[in-house]
């Protein structure tokens, strides 16, 4: 193994101790958009924590102003292009593999990008959802993202905006006069509100996933948080159970991490490098 110095030793060392415990088993991944940002997707924070940007669409607003659900449907239309596009990364893969070597028995993720499936992960619990999925706030009919695509090509057929920026959620920053004349379809069906079938904030999560995921946290030996910096509730409040019952809590992420009082290990590592050399069961040196 070559040198790399103090703190590239001491990430080697702390890479070694959790391939230790994920080789013990019973290991549940809750997953952030960290882990998609090698896929092409950027992530909601900077490594100093803060966020990239202030403004997420809402719930409250997204019903009830169709000035902004408009605008909200042209950004989304062209950054459903980037997010659709993407595709499982070495991360991604490696997760799956843990998980088809029986040491992962959960994945838990806050990402709505479907790429842990995408690799081959199953029963993976979308705390957020899936932008590949429309679903209609009227009748509640779920519809392919593909369809919806396909119909709003050819509503708005002259639309040929460039995105300026896009967000983990496929909502693309636009120039406002490129929204101009942007036209909205609704439900085939009922004529209803048409919504990617994501938790917007100011939506709750659906009470059976939170459910789920507090089964497997509780019956986990280890909590492995991948690419999250668990600044909002949504996630973090799994680490406060995981602590609460006695899991440890093991972090690998990019950057500062609201997590890290909890953790019994936090790993500051490309996660593309750490995940595939912990799947391969930690058969050759971890290169920093």
């Amino acid at each position: 193994m070559r040198d790399h110095g103090n703190v590239d030793l001491q990430v080697v060392e702390q890479v070694a101790e959790l391939g230790a415990w994920v080789a013990e088993g019973g290991v549940v991944v809750l997953s952030g958009a960290g882990l998609s940002t090698d896929s092409g997707i950027p992530d909601y924070r900077g490594p100093s924590g803060s966020a990239r940007r202030s403004t997420p669409m809402t719930y409250q607003t997204f019903t009830r102003d169709p000035i902004a659900r408009r605008r909200y449907w042209a950004r989304s239309h062209l950054g459903w292009r980037t997010i659709g596009e993407a595709r499982a990364n070495d991360g991604h893969l490696a997760v799956a593999a843990l998980q088809r070597q029986d040491v992962v028995d959960g994945i838990i993720t806050q990402n709505v990008d479907g790429l842990h499936q995408s690799a081959g992960a199953r029963d993976v619990v979308e705390l957020h959802g899936n932008l590949a999925r429309i679903v209609c706030l009227d009748c509640g009919d779920l519809t392919p993202r593909e369809m919806l695509t396909k119909r709003l090509d050819e509503a708005n057929p002259t639309f040929a905006a460039s995105a300026v920026a896009i967000n983990a959620d496929g909502d693309a920053e636009l120039d406002d006069t490129d929204l101009d004349g942007f036209r909205v379809v609704d439900c085939e069906d009922c004529g209803g509100l048409l919504k990617p079938d994501v938790v917007y904030f100011g939506e709750t999560v659906p009470p059976e996933r939170v459910a789920r995921s507090f089964e497997l946290v509780e019956n986990a030996r280890t909590l492995l948080v991948l690419g999250s910096s668990l600044t909002v509730m949504s996630g973090r409040r799994f680490v406060l159970r995981a602590v609460k019952d006695g899991v440890r809590v093991a972090i690998v992420n990019r950057g500062v991490t609201r997590g890290e009082p909890y953790a019994k290990l936090h790993i500051d590592a490309p996660l593309g490098i750490v995940l595939p050399h912990l799947a391969a069961g930690l058969s050759t040196p971890v290169h920093i």
